[in-house]
This record gives structure tokens, sequence and C-alpha cells, in this order.
């Protein structure tokens, strides 16, 4: 992959709209160019910036009451049949009185806003890694073998444990990108079905959801907050969310 081509799928790798292939190509021509490396990592800061909550501001309580108040002067001068230009400014108020309901709204949850982003963020890399040709960037059931591997590529590394023998045999790991992040994904085998566990940052813990007959269960990996994504049945998905929060 040449700069040119990794240039035009940044923006595409941040969003998860790449196939796993296309986004390991691209991750690793980013580890041997130093300046698309370096534009991933702008763009990585510019859609971490552009969530902060401090950016937005809510429209105050007199602004609201304007708005009203300009609305009901519009419908009775409108039974007067005042002039256009009089009507074309109304309506510019009332449009004005809408955007700035809409930001008001917008801003009424923001930490909903973000969670959902999250949820959105895991069931799109879990379903990327099935179309994938391989799920796994190591593959190993062996423990001592698939930690080591994340050692250097995200800090921490994650605690890798292998139930087997209960039913979960340990299949690699991957690294896959969750929002802007680096996250390390530990990668189990029950029967037929394959299943996630996100290792996430303090701080992301998201909520349990379902979609597309898939489901998304918080959990901790050791101390780690972690987040399950299967299409595990809710009995099955609860025993490997008790086998993972496990002590050591």
């Amino acid at each position: 992959m040449d700069c040119k081509t990794a240039s035009s799928l940044l923006e595409a790798y941040l969003d998860n709209e790449l196939d796993r292939d296309s986004a390991r190509e691209l991750e690793a021509h980013a580890d041997a160019c130093a300046e698309c490396a370096l534009e991933l990592t702008r763009l990585g800061e510019l859609r971490h910036a552009l969530r902060d909550t401090s950016l937005r501001h809510t429209a105050p309580a007199s602004l609201r009451t304007r708005i009203r108040v300009s609305a009901a002067e519009h419908s009775i001068s409108s039974k007067r049949m005042l002039p256009a230009w009089t009507r074309i400014a109304a309506a510019c108020v009332l449009a004005f009185g809408a955007g700035a309901a809409s930001l008001y709204l917008w801003n009424s949850a923001p930490a909903s806003t973000a969670s959902a982003q999250l949820t959105r963020d895991l069931f799109a890399s879990h379903w990327r890694a099935l179309a994938a040709a391989s799920p796994v960037d190591v593959i190993s059931s062996d423990r001592h073998t698939v930690k080591p591997w994340f050692a250097g590529k995200v800090t921490p590394a994650p605690f890798v444990r292998d139930f087997a023998e209960q039913g979960f045999a340990l299949v690699g790991g991957r690294i896959d990108y969750v929002g802007d992040a680096r996250v390390p994904v530990l990668v189990y085998r029950h029967g037929q079905h394959l299943i996630d566990v996100f290792v996430l940052a303090a701080a992301g813990a998201p909520k349990a959801a379902q979609q597309e007959g898939y489901a998304l269960k918080p959990t901790t990996l050791g101390e780690q907050p972690a987040a399950i994504v299967s299409d595990l049945d809710q009995q099955e998905l609860a025993r490997l969310t008790q086998l993972l929060s496990a002590p050591r």
C-alpha cells in the first residue's frame, strides 16, 4: 500500500468502515511510514477533541423565552396580512428557534451519545472480524504465547486465561480499534460461536446491549474493564462472564 492509498483510507479506518484485511494492510503501512502514522494520530486526536463536551453550549432560558414570544407575535401578525418582508423575518426567527432547540436537545445527553458510540464501535469491530479471513492476529491457545504478543503493542497487556476445560477455548488475540483507541481483544470459541473479549480503558465500560442477534455484556478481566461481544445465548454468556471476572 502506498501513501496516497493509505491517506484516502484513514478516516474510513477510524470510523471502522474498512474490512479486516484492508485495516491490517493500512496498519502495516502506518507502522512503517512515519508520515502516515502522524496523520492517523492527528485524525484520531481531532476525532477525540470533537467529542469534548466542553465545546458544546446549552441555549440559555432567556433565548427560549424570546423565541416563544416571537413565535406568538408571528402567529398574531400573520392574521393581519403583514408585508412579505415581515413574514420572512418571522420565519427566520422560527428557523433560528428550531436550531436552538435542536442544539439544546443535543447537549442534554452527551454521556449517552458517547455510550452509544462505544456500543456501535464494539459491535462493528466484532462483525468486521467475523467477515475477515481470520479473526485473530496471533493464533494460540497458550496464554504464555498470547500475552507476550501484546507486550509493546498495547499498554497494559491484558490478563490472559484459557477456559477450554469449561468449554470456552482460547483461540488467540488481536489488536483492534474502538473509537480512536487501540485495544487488545482476546478471542474464544464455544462450539460454533466465536467470542470477542475487548479489554478497555478504565473509563470505557459500556452498557449491556443487543443488536442483530448479538449481545454485548460488560465484565472485568482481572481488574481491567472488558466487554464480551458474541451470539452466545444468555446462559452461556453469563457463564463466561463469571469465568472472566473470577479472581486470578
